[in-house]
């Protein structure tokens, strides 16, 4: 069994660098490399006259149903074009066809109810990027004015204001993607456009209406058509945008862990055993082999790690405890798990995820070309953030322990306790918060990581009797990843001060640190924290939160494993 080495973050983070091309929707696959920089970094979107054509079979078709309504002519029932929503399906929601529009209308009003604090910019523009590709799928059977208006407003920055509560993760996350739609739609030419009735968005810091919010963009609100409203509302798609932004974060986070396991088992004069191929290979799990080989890779050329495949170990028995030796049967578990659930989010960005479905292309002897089901059901994505959280809790976990022994003076072999070289002992209290700390955000996160998609309520006159919870559980990964980076942060802060006190120890120069920890620890000297200070060794008690703060958004923006990538790229070459 073969398995390639897990594949760095990009030297470019994010596709930041690439913030003025836009994402091109052409009918092709949207990657979670392209969502971040649209959400992210505010990478415009352009859509191609291809993409455009796809939606226009389904709008035609259900043209020709309000047609013959206008006509009198008798039509089937199109759920949400001429029915009740949910439990009222089976309800005529009106006789005189002019009203279909209202109908759309009246179900964002409605449905825009949520509370909470409003979500990150990031993920509202996310949740706009991944429903504008839903639309382009072709099935929705939505006007073109509703694709342009949404990519008028990604690319002159109109962000709603969308509170975290109120989608089930089923039926769609009908809340959260009204609070959009409010701020895109209008009432129809007839009627008064009320301010108050325009939602709510983010201009220039303040929440204004949106009504003013578009206006100050110069994007005229549109009034909807018949089944734009629940086209707009009737999908996945703010729960896989929390999903998606979470993946991505872990993928980097990973990254960083395997460096920040690395530093500490140098510090912590390490056994080299714990890595050898044959090992792995032993197991087969491609997931452990690919991080024992990265392990090997950023220890490689260290004076402090004890044996290797080539050479015994120095010291009997060559066994560390479980934080460090094991390493690459947890991070590996970890790899392969997001692999599989970044699969399955890129999956979900590039699906249709409404109700009904319009397939004009079915054959002749079915007049309705609606099909209702339920691709608005978010199990997959739930169960995709619930991995998320379960796997980044076990690398905080791991990390956690990793931080205890380095504070430990009995299990650090010989480095000073609470690692700091105080001139009087007891004195200083060093780093033994920080180690707290990550207690704290560890057990934290073991109460987040409860599977949500084991809970469901029913809802809708038990119409929609189970539901996935799927945007509880993308909040949630969202907190357990951004509480698992603090971790990293201080596992990244820490282990650099312990190689300081090693080579002191050692009477060695950094030059005994392999390339890969020592540009590691260099990155993290050369840092300046918010207060303007070096990020340096210390001697003696400081104040460490603007020294975490800044570990922290080393990890968070890459800058850790850019510097790292390169230098391995130049061959271990200073």
């Amino acid at each position: 069994m073969t398995a390639e080495l897990p594949s760095p973050a990009p030297a470019v983070r994010d596709g930041a660098a690439d913030a003025d091309e836009p994402v091109v929707l052409d009918g092709g696959r949207v990657t979670l490399s392209d969502l971040v920089g649209v959400a992210r970094h505010g990478r415009p979107v352009r859509v191609t006259d291809e993409a455009l054509k796809r939606i226009l079979p389904s709008a035609e078709w259900l043209g020709g149903v309000l047609d013959a309504m206008e006509r009198g002519e008798p039509v089937e029932p199109v759920y949400s074009v001429n029915t009740g929503f949910g439990s009222l399906a089976g309800r005529e929601a009106f006789t005189d066809p002019r009203d279909a529009a209202e109908l759309s209308r009246r179900l964002v009003i409605s449905n825009a109810s949520g509370v909470g604090t409003n979500v990150d910019a990031e993920v509202v523009r996310a949740t706009m990027l991944i429903r504008l590709v839903s639309l382009l799928q072709g099935h929705s059977a939505v006007g073109t004015a509703v694709v342009e208006t949404l990519v008028e407003m990604l690319n002159r920055r109109v962000l709603p204001a969308v509170p975290e509560y109120g989608s089930l993760g089923a039926s769609g996350d009908l809340i959260p993607l009204a609070h959009i739609a409010l701020v895109l739609c209008r009432p129809a030419h007839d009627e008064v456009d009320d301010e108050r009735d325009s939602g709510e968005a983010i201009l220039d810091g303040r929440v204004v209406s949106g009504k003013e919010a578009m206006a100050a963009a110069g994007i005229p609100r549109i009034p909807l058509g018949a089944k734009d409203g629940l086209a707009l509302l009737n999908g996945t798609s703010f729960s896989c945008a929390q999903t998606a932004l979470a993946v991505h974060d872990a993928a980097n986070l990973l990254e960083h862990a395997h460096i920040t396991a690395a530093m500490s088992t140098e510090a912590l004069n390490g056994f080299g055993d714990a890595f050898i191929d044959d090992l792995h290979r032993a197991r087969g799990q491609a997931g452990q082999i690919a991080v024992a080989a990265r392990m090997r890779e950023l220890l490689a050329g260290s004076a402090f790690v004890d044996g290797d495949r080539d050479h015994d170990p120095g010291r009997q028995p060559p066994q560390d405890a479980y934080s460090l030796r094991c390493v690459p049967q947890v991070h590996g578990a970890v790899l392969d798990t997001l692999a599989f659930v970044t699969g399955i989010v890129e999956n979900e960005i590039n699906a249709a995820t409404d109700n009904p479905l319009i397939f004009p292309g079915l054959p002749a002897g079915r007049r309705l070309k609606a099909v209702s089901g339920g691709n608005f059901h978010a199990e997959y994505v739930a169960f995709a953030a619930d991995f998320v959280s379960i796997v980044v809790t076990e690398i905080g976990s791991i990390s956690e322990r990793r931080l205890f022994r380095l504070d430990d003076g009995t299990l650090n072999r010989g480095l000073p306790d609470m690692l700091v070289a105080s001139q009087k002992t007891g004195l200083d209290c060093g780093y033994m918060l920080p180690q707290y700390l990550a207690a704290a955000l560890v057990s934290d996160c073991k109460t987040l990581a409860h599977p949500d998609s084991v809970d469901s309520i029913p809802t809708s006159a038990n119409q929609e009797d189970h539901v996935s919870m799927a945007n509880n559980a993308g909040r949630h990964a969202r907190t357990v990843v951004r509480n698992i980076e603090n971790v990293i942060g201080i596992e990244l802060l820490m282990a650099a001060q312990a190689l300081d006190l090693r080579l002191a120890a050692a009477g060695a120069e950094p030059s005994a640190l392999s390339p890969a920890t020592r540009t590691a620890w260099e990155t993290v000297r050369a840092a300046r924290s918010s207060d303007g200070r070096p990020v340096d060794r210390t001697d003696q008690d400081v104040v460490l939160y603007p020294r975490v703060r800044r570990a922290v958004e080393l990890v968070h923006d890459g800058d850790v494993l850019t510097a790292v990538n390169a230098r391995l790229a130049r061959g271990g070459a200073a």
